[in-house]
């Protein structure tokens, strides 16, 4: 049986990164992407020099600049961030058909067919590595392995700009034996706070408890324990683990304005539609999720299930009926996320739908080309009317 070979790449600070090779006086300084100090907000990423003060992904704002004052902060610009994205991974396609991109930043190749076509995994990766510098302007780092963990795994030894390599699974086992149990896929702080209560804090103490983390989790358990074997069998897939995409806005104050709430949602749904149909997929789900501004920060969320769409008036007017299902009272957050991911459009068609549907294909002829614009000049190069009108409602 052929091994698999499977290449995880890890773009570097990936929306620091970005902004560092469009200013480049910005390098070598501490960049953190989320919000303006005094915002509301959490770290997106932020560069390796602001990390070395205790700066993370998803810290409020307000705790990053307390341990970096000076630190300088910028809001993202989720556009330029998605067309350096686009190109990374057409650069990835050119290896193999086999791609599951996990986010902007981050995916898995399988190249167990492919990389005999290019002189093996090891040269794929490095040209990889290659082309993504002298392409994009930006570096990444890059894990081969037998499986999906052990490339992961490996592409977060050597950062950043690293490369390196888990071919076997007693390479893995030896890497990791005595390492915290966070280190296995799947295992969040709940779950390591729990195997702490039973002294099980690394590795090699879930090979010394096998039936504790078992008869703890069930079948859950019994997958912590092969993962810390080394044994993982699944597979990368193009769109099958890509369950949802989404989109949120933060305020900075709370906003009442149900109004003001559609304008955003409109602007959400045409962000999620473009991503949509680049990928030429489309969703069957759409649910809108609002967070109060109240202490507690409660959040809601309501969804509706359809016919297959990347269309984004169709995933707006959805959003429009699902916020009328929430209470009317101030928002901090509100956002769409699209879910049963399909590439196959499989909406059944009426006698009462023909006429609707003729309008549809003009439609669609029209979005093909706006499409085309919007791929090679940038999303936000086209917009209709309305979306020029929320738009400006929104920067007022």
């Amino acid at each position: 049986m052929q091994t698999m070979q499977i290449i995880h790449i890890d773009m570097d600070a990936f929306f620091a990164a970005v902004e560092v090779r469009d200013n480049p006086e910005l390098a070598g300084k501490a960049v953190i992407i989320g919000a303006l100090p005094g915002q509301r907000g959490v770290v997106s990423t932020c560069s390796y020099e602001a990390r070395k003060f205790g700066v993370r992904s998803a810290m409020p704002i307000s705790e990053a600049y307390r341990r970096c004052p000076h630190g300088i902060y910028l809001v993202p610009n989720g556009g330029k961030y998605y067309e350096a994205s686009q190109q990374i991974r057409r650069i990835w396609d050119d290896y193999t058909d086999i791609c599951e991109y996990i986010s902007l930043d981050e995916g898995f190749l399988d190249v167990t067919g492919s990389a005999h076509l290019f002189g093996g995994a090891d040269a794929v990766a490095h040209e990889i590595k290659r082309r993504t510098v002298a392409e994009v302007g930006l570096t990444c780092s890059v894990g081969i392995g037998y499986s999906m963990m052990s490339a992961k795994l490996a592409s977060e030894e050597d950062k950043p700009d690293g490369f390196f390599k888990i071919p076997t699974r007693e390479d893995l086992m030896n890497l990791i034996i005595d390492r915290d149990v966070r280190v296995i896929y799947g295992v969040g702080a709940k779950t390591a706070a729990q195997l702490a209560k039973f002294g099980i804090t690394t590795v090699r103490h879930i090979h010394e408890n096998r039936d504790v983390v078992a008869n703890m989790f069930g079948k859950h358990g019994k997958h912590i324990v092969d993962l810390a074997d080394g044994v993982d069998d699944r597979k990368v897939t193009r769109y099958a683990e890509q369950k949802s995409i989404g989109k949120e806005h933060t305020f900075q104050t709370d906003i009442s304005d149900f109004d003001y709430l559609r304008d955003v949602l409109l602007l959400i749904a045409r962000r999620l539609s473009f991503e949509l149909r680049v990928q030429g997929i489309y969703c069957c789900t759409v649910t809108v999720k609002a967070t109060y501004g109240n202490a507690g920060m409660q959040s809601v969320t309501r969804a509706k299930t359809g016919d297959a769409t990347n269309r984004s008036r169709d995933i707006y007017n959805t959003a429009l009926e699902l916020l009328e299902k929430i209470e009317k009272r101030a928002v901090r957050l509100i956002g769409i996320s699209v879910s049963g991911l399909t590439d196959t459009l499989n909406a059944q068609l009426t006698l009462f739908d023909v006429g609707e549907s003729v309008a549809d294909l003009k439609q669609d002829k029209v979005s093909d080309a706006m499409l085309k614009l919007q791929v090679k000049y940038g999303r936000d190069v086209v917009k209709t009317v309305s979306e020029l009108q929320a738009q400006k409602r929104t920067e007022e």
